[in-house]
């Protein structure tokens, strides 16, 4: 038997470090798909985007949204932006209240690894009949939604597309966190919906923009094992 200030063995296999795939992405650079272990990583441009070793504050966003519903609120729709992993939606097909999740992913190739081995992360989300995954640019899709006559409503909208409203992976995904985008995601929230935002640090700008346009603002911060808390933001009651 170890002693308790043995450390702990681990086996080559484990450490061992696989790129399963590298591919031109939708913005031009590297996306690549890495396996470490037992676990999933995906890079752009050789930036980190995310991995599949915890997802606690990815999680966090969709249950703390969820939560923020009306009471009584059941078969709630709810939109995500962004697929990576699948953390997200697979938190919210897992939740009693929710009926229908709509996820809007750039990378057609993220998706596509959804059916090798990234799929076992999240229990192959796109396979729920519950949940449709639309292959898009998020911020032309939300234009083209909430121009709609009769847009689709949601009670939840979780945005999971950046490290943050400062830190957008694609350039032009800086419209999201401005007012015009806000106004966007607004127009497509069911009334009493939750709008939720990801982000890698606070970002007291992006506070406030929220604090002008809707009555409620909550800053959940999650803690992380290295570095700054991760932080979700949630807002509902549009003041206009």
């Amino acid at each position: 038997m170890w002693g308790m200030n043995q450390p702990t063995r681990v086996s080559a296999t484990e450490e061992e470090t696989v790129t399963l795939a590298r591919v031109t992405g939708e913005t031009g650079g590297d996306l690549v798909l890495r396996r470490v272990g037992a676990h999933y990583e995906i890079f752009s441009n050789g930036v980190f985007l995310m991995d599949t070793r915890d997802g606690t504050s990815e999680r966090e966003m969709v249950r703390a949204s969820l939560a923020a519903l009306p009471q009584g609120r059941s078969h709630a729709r709810v939109l995500v932006g962004g697929l990576g992993v699948g953390f997200s939606a697979r938190e919210a097909l897992d939740h009693p209240r929710v009926a229908r999740v709509d996820v809007v992913e750039l990378e057609p190739q993220v998706i596509a690894w959804h059916d090798d081995e990234l799929g076992e992360a999240a229990d192959h989300v796109h396979r729920d009949p519950r949940c449709r995954v639309h292959n898009a640019d998020i911020v032309t899709w939300l234009a083209e939604a909430s121009a709609a006559d009769r847009p689709v409503r949601y009670d939840v909208i979780c945005l999971d597309t950046d490290n943050g409203p400062d830190w957008t992976v694609v350039e032009n995904n800086n419209r999201l966190y401005e007012e015009a985008g806000i106004a966007r995601l607004t127009r497509l929230l069911a009334p009493g919906g939750v709008l939720s935002f990801w982000s890698a640090n606070a970002v007291a700008s992006f506070e406030a923009l929220l604090r002008s346009r809707f009555r409620t603002v909550e800053v959940v911060e999650v803690v992380v094992a290295r570095g700054v808390p991760d932080v979700v933001y949630l807002a509902s009651d549009p003041l206009t």
